[in-house]
């Protein structure tokens, strides 16, 4: 399976027969996304299977954790009580590194810093034999595709861009920390069984235009969440003209649709790769069970998108959300129409995912153009390598040096501004400024936590063009720039090899093995750390209905995982509950005044800030609710986002629609994630009125709940409400949590 686990081997004879079993069931041709899928499925003979609908209970073959997340879901391991691993499971060190000055001082700055999470990390991972990738080795999906993803692997990370993994023909989806620990105890892990929505590639990438154009006109098609539900699978002729980094960076973001994840079929790119990633045995066994690596002839999608990727035109999104899809020939004027800043005061390129070597080499190329008329960046520049590995080569190779020559400031192989992690000196909080990346998401303040800076996501190659013109008013299609010597010129589209001649360098040694025995392994927690504290279980489910409780806000518009559970400065609290609580739902926008954190205290009538409210509650024995829109906490996988409202004394978050990993999540904690019947009762409900939950004695899958609204004059109005548990996920809610459900069936087994 890996370099680093010998002893771990890929079972294609089983994915072979378990494909079989349910090509016979089904009686059809199967999508390539089904075979992955179904190819993994705990009781192939028997699971019902209907997509969209039944819940299928599957084994994955590993698990990946960053260290964000990884404190959280190894906390949750600990309390299992389990002594080891069931699957082949990694920590990746990526998310804790702040861009400040550079990659070596960063570095060390973030290894002080956070040395206490990271000694818990590695004590842990060697306790329960889990390899640990140490700061410094890079980004967690790129890490991943370097060693550990292939075609048909099912993988399950604690991070929503876990897809990125796709590109190598394997279904790798995002998770919270809960759902690793399943699959890192041994037990069967359940997934709605997805739909598939087929996108069919014709044409042939060329010129400015790059893999990233291809999901930032997806995005554009099916917005936010278009994809929720579903895995995208591309197919078609065009596909062979994408890079196998390319066909990642096309799965990570798919992430931004709400996608379960995104596949694309086994291919000669992704041969390639594996050869030079020296993994030549597993594209030999992936070439021997190609017919299980890609899909039927005939196979039926549930919705069909066609591209023509000779037509298709470099694009560039935002701001503020990820699905705003403008040609780079338009954005300029979109941008003086709109009022969105012109000038480009940062360029970032890199991120999970566009950080690859065919990534740095298409930028690269781009600034020598530059430098050979005279000119370099007009606006500030950072380039963030994906991995060590990345970093060594492109340093080897001279990438690295003609990026740095054009204004570049190479930053440490991590996170970094991606997620918040940004030392920004350059503006002040509140300064209305535009910046241009290569990354994935684009929140409000998600960069920087500045509420104006305007975040446009596009390709490295124009990140860099447009960091060099220092304008969104500049098409390097058409438009020209003065060199130094007066003359005018136009940059030619870039051309790198996706590949390097010479065989990647490997860098750094940043992997720890687990010992074969760690049981005599030390894992320790202070009792008065504030970085990192044990979990105590949350209280079970009294048998009663859920009575008068309050609203704690009701939220109008977008409300991602980013509004509930901020990262950036946060982050260093993951690994404790109580203090990471301080920063629930601190960017939802409250309908009742139009402010962030600011909500009212029913019983002392006073507005404060969001988590003092909901202290105030749970100290005086309150259960509280919060009301919601659509597609309530899409963005990351991160499970704080449900763990705070359960800690806090949160019991039920009710909205017009949820995002997939966010609803598992509430459900995991012991939360009730409800929707309305009918979306038009949202506005019935207002941030003074009282909500009654009941029928939850007779609480079974398929049948809504009735929810009873008290008005504070006295009247009362009965909406219905509809969820998506299943019978084992209403165990949960009943036991606390399914960490509790967990331990109660330990405990009747023992």
């Amino acid at each position: 399976m890996s370099h680093f686990e010998p002893n771990d081997y890929i079972n294609y004879e089983k994915l072979e027969k378990n494909i079989n079993i349910v090509r016979k069931r089904l009686d059809r041709p199967l999508t390539l996304s089904e075979k992955i899928v179904y190819g993994h499925l705990d009781d192939p003979a028997k699971q019902e299977i209907e997509r969209g609908k039944t819940y299928l209970r599957l084994r994955p073959d590993r698990v990946a954790m960053q260290d964000a997340t990884a404190q959280m879901a190894m906390l949750q391991f600990i309390s299992s009580g389990l002594p080891k691993v069931a699957v082949p499971s990694t920590i990746h060190c990526d998310h804790l590194i702040e861009a400040q000055s550079g990659g070596e001082k960063d570095l060390q700055r973030a290894k002080d810093i956070n040395q206490e999470v990271y000694n818990f990390l590695s004590s842990a991972g060697a306790k329960y034999g889990v390899g640990f990738w140490k700061p410094g080795s890079g980004i967690i999906h790129q890490i991943i595709l370097e060693n550990y993803s292939y075609p048909g692997v099912l993988l399950i990370g604690t991070d929503s861009h876990t897809p990125n993994g796709g590109g190598l023909g394997g279904i790798c989806i995002g998770v919270g920390g809960a759902d690793a620990v399943d699959v890192m105890a041994g037990i069967p892990w359940e997934l709605k069984c997805p739909k598939v929505i087929g996108v069919k590639l014709t044409g042939k990438l060329s010129g400015w235009t790059s893999p990233k154009d291809v999901i930032l006109k997806v995005a554009g098609i099916l917005t936010v969440k278009g994809g929720t539900g579903a895995i995208i699978e591309y197919h078609g002729p065009g596909v062979d003209s994408i890079s196998c980094t390319g066909m990642a960076t096309i799965c990570n973001m798919g992430a931004e649709i709400g996608a379960t994840t995104s596949i694309f079929p086994y291919n000669e790119r992704m041969k390639k790769y594996l050869g030079k990633t020296g993994r030549a045995d597993i594209a030999a066994l992936a070439d021997e069970f190609k017919q299980h690596l890609v899909p039927d002839s005939g196979c039926q999608y549930d919705q069909v998108i066609e591209i023509n990727l000779s037509e298709l035109k470099p694009h560039i999104n935002g701001p503020f959300t990820p699905d705003l899809a403008h040609p780079v020939s338009d954005i300029g004027a979109v941008a003086e129409k709109e009022g969105w800043p012109v000038d480009i005061r940062v360029g970032l390129i890199g991120s999970c995912t566009n950080s690859s070597y065919e990534d740095m080499g298409r930028s690269a190329a781009v600034a020598k153009q530059a430098l050979a008329h005279g000119l370099k960046c007009k606006s500030k520049f950072t380039i963030t390598p994906g991995s060590e590995q990345i970093r060594a080569t492109i340093e080897r190779d001279g990438y690295a040096k003609v990026l740095r020559e054009v204004g570049g400031l190479v930053l440490a192989n991590a996170c970094g501004p991606c997620i918040g992690q940004w030392d920004r000196k350059d503006i002040k909080k509140g300064e209305k400024n535009t910046i241009v990346t290569s990354y994935n998401r684009n929140f409000t303040g998600r960069n920087d936590a500045n509420p104006e800076t305007h975040a446009f996501v596009t390709s490295p190659e124009i990140v860099t063009a447009l960091s060099i013109a220092g304008t969104l008013k500049f098409n390097p299609e058409t438009d020209y720039l003065t060199g130094a010597d007066g003359k005018k010129f136009k940059l030619e589209a870039p051309d790198a090899d996706e590949l390097p001649k010479l065989e990647f360098d490997p860098g750094q040694d940043t992997y720890q093995y687990p010992p074969k025995d760690g049981s005599g392994q030390h894992v320790d927690v202070s009792p008065t750390s504030q970085r990192l504290q044990l979990l105590e279980p949350f209280d079970k489910w009294d048998g009663k209905d859920l009575e008068d409780m309050l609203i704690l806000i009701k939220v109008k518009g977008k409300c991602t995982t980013d509004h509930i559970s901020a990262a950036g400065p946060w982050l260093k609290f993951r690994g404790h509950l109580d203090n990471i609580s301080n920063n629930l739902l601190i960017g939802a926008i409250n309908i009742e005044n139009g402010k962030a954190n600011s909500v009212r205290n029913a019983l002392t009538q006073e507005f404060g800030p969001v988590p003092d409210t909901a202290r105030y509650y749970k100290k005086m024995g309150v259960k509280w609710a919060v009301v919601g829109d659509e597609n309530y906490g899409e963005g990351s996988s991160r499970e704080h986002a449900a763990l705070e409202p359960r800690h806090l004394g949160g019991r039920v978050i009710i909205t017009k629609s949820f995002a997939r990993i966010h609803e598992t999540n509430l459900k995991k904690q012991g939360l009730l994630p409800l929707t309305f019947a009918d979306p038009a009762d949202y506005n019935k409900i207002h941030p003074v009125d009282k909500l009654s939950i009941v029928g939850l004695k007779d609480f079974a899958p398929g049948k809504p709940l009735k929810c009873i609204i008290k008005h504070p004059n006295g009247s009362q109005e009965t909406i219905m409400l509809n969820h998506t548990f299943n019978e084992s996920q209403i165990e949960w809610f009943q036991a606390g949590s399914a960490l509790n459900r967990m331990k109660e069936l330990q405990q009747k087994s023992s």
